[in-house]
């Protein structure tokens, strides 16, 4: 009996730390480490391995299991340098198995300006492939995210909103200014609005403001939305709906789209809904 106890025991205290981890989160986690540091060993001593494509891609995977997201848009621009660009590509494998982790990736560890570098040298090396086109259309509508200002940034916007007012963000960075890129034939946006026009009846005496970018054609439209919900604040419109002149220099594809610029004029949160769009003024006014 005592042997029948003993023999599990002294098996499990010589199995690797991913099989005596308390959950399975921490077990996958043990073997992705095991699995990268494997492989990242064989990398080095077999730098031109016959399957160093393969190898890159378990590496890629094992990192992004582990959260360590720098690394991969790396290694995965290491697996398309080493794809056939002519007739004879594999587009499914250098799109979903390259290209679309790779922007994953990218978002995640802030490596915008090389995610955009690499699709611009995509498109390049596809420019004569009879795909060509269609992928760099493609391309255009998965990227598209690279080009959404997020917490740190900027947001540059001058205009002259409906009622004749000349708006400025480079004006008002002693305010907490929602940008708020909206339409009236958007139902998500005027589900969202009563959280909007109650933030800012509640925080429009201590700092904070709210700009609208209308991505309406119909002009009378927004104006009997806004005055009848009430809506105050400045409104953007050119009439050019998805092609709006703001959106498209912010690369917004879907609304509602909302960025929270923080005093000082950085974004310090973005696409707030509900309770979550007051606790985030109220902590950036300082309350």
């Amino acid at each position: 009996m005592k042997t029948t106890i003993l023999l599990p025991l002294v098996l499990l205290a010589s199995l690797p730390g991913a099989l005596r981890a308390e959950n399975a989160r921490e077990i996958a986690s043990g073997f992705d480490k095991q699995k990268a540091a494997a492989i990242q060993s064989y990398l080095e001593k077999n730098p031109g391995a016959a399957d160093k494509d393969e190898a890159l891609a378990i590496l890629a995977e094992a990192l992004t299991g582990l959260g360590e997201q720098d690394a991969v848009p790396a290694l995965l621009a290491q697996r398309y340098e080493g794809q056939p660009k002519g007739p004879d590509a594999n587009l499914g494998l250098i799109v979903n198995g390259i290209i679309r982790p790779y922007l994953e990736a990218s978002l995640a560890s802030g490596q915008r300006a090389e995610a955009k570098a690499f699709l611009a040298k995509v498109k390049a090396d596809f420019a004569s492939h009879p795909e060509g086109p269609r992928l760099s259309q493609f391309l255009d509508q998965i990227g598209g995210e690279l080009y959404l200002p997020g917490v740190g940034d900027e947001m540059k916007i001058a205009f002259t909103d409906l009622k004749g007012q000349e708006i400025d963000l480079a004006k008002m960075t002693d305010k907490v200014v929602l940008v708020d890129f909206w339409a009236t034939w958007c139902g998500p946006c005027i589900a969202e609005m009563p959280n909007v026009i109650a933030a800012y009846e509640k925080y429009k005496g201590k700092g904070f403001e709210v700009v609208g970018i209308s991505l309406d054609e119909d002009k009378a439209a927004v104006e009997k939305f806004v005055a009848e919900k009430k809506m105050p604040w400045p409104q953007h419109f050119d009439g050019k709906g998805w092609e709006n002149e703001i959106a498209q220099s912010f690369g917004i594809k879907s609304i509602p789209a909302t960025f929270l610029v923080g005093k000082g004029g950085k974004i310090v949160a973005s696409n707030l809904r509900g309770e979550d769009l007051e606790k985030a003024v109220e902590k950036a006014l300082g309350e």
